[in-house]
């Protein structure tokens, strides 16, 4: 049995100014002192990555946060380098399939940066705003060419990308116990949200 489970006290302790729930305070160092832990070991695993003393990482980088802030920024930039890349010589539909399989390559063969990559919301600072916009922005200019009204495109971007982020999830934590092709799933699944926007054209 965890000491965490064993341990049994009066939580309700009257001190200064009446009941204190020292459970609380005792949950919150804990989570405190485990975060700590947690930092010290990413750090010492990613400085011994790097071949560098990991004292010397805290020049470059403030804590856990940041440093999986920095990880997720470059896996989006890489990204975004790559989709970019797919779509050269390509135009409509084929341009979006292109994006769409160089997004599922580079997160199936990258798991840990993908995995950084979706612990927070890029939206959330200017530079991570940034990353994305060039990659949003030509899915928009490509679905345009298309006949889709505005709001359609938008309700297609977002979809495409809850698809993409979340099979490439489930594929990379082996969530699929079914012996049918996982790339041929992905295909068929593919097909049906462009089929499915084709039908839109023009509404």
């Amino acid at each position: 049995m965890a000491i965490t489970n064993s341990i049994s006290y009066n939580t309700n302790i009257v001190g200064w100014g009446g009941c204190h729930d020292w459970n609380k305070d005792y949950r919150s160092s804990y989570r405190n002192y485990q975060s700590r832990r947690v930092c010290q070991f990413v750090f010492k695993k990613v400085a011994k990555k790097l071949k560098i003393k990991s004292p010397s990482l805290y020049n470059h980088i403030s804590n856990l946060e940041d440093l999986k802030n920095k990880i997720s920024l470059y896996g989006w930039k890489q990204l975004e380098e790559k989709m970019l890349l797919s779509i050269v010589g390509e135009s409509g539909y084929e341009a979006i399939k292109c994006m769409a399989y160089a997004f599922y390559d580079y997160a199936t063969e990258n798991k840990g940066i993908f995995e950084a990559m979706l612990w927070y919301n890029k939206y959330m600072i200017e530079e991570g705003n940034q990353v994305t916009h060039n990659t949003f922005d030509i899915l928009f200019k490509i679905l345009r060419k298309q006949n889709l009204s505005d709001e359609t495109i938008n309700h297609f971007i977002r979809t495409l990308r809850v698809f993409l982020e979340g099979y490439v999830l489930l594929v990379n934590h082996q969530a699929f116990g079914h012996p049918l092709s996982i790339q041929k799933s992905f295909d068929f699944s593919l097909n049906i949200l462009i089929n499915g926007v084709k039908n839109m054209e023009g509404k």
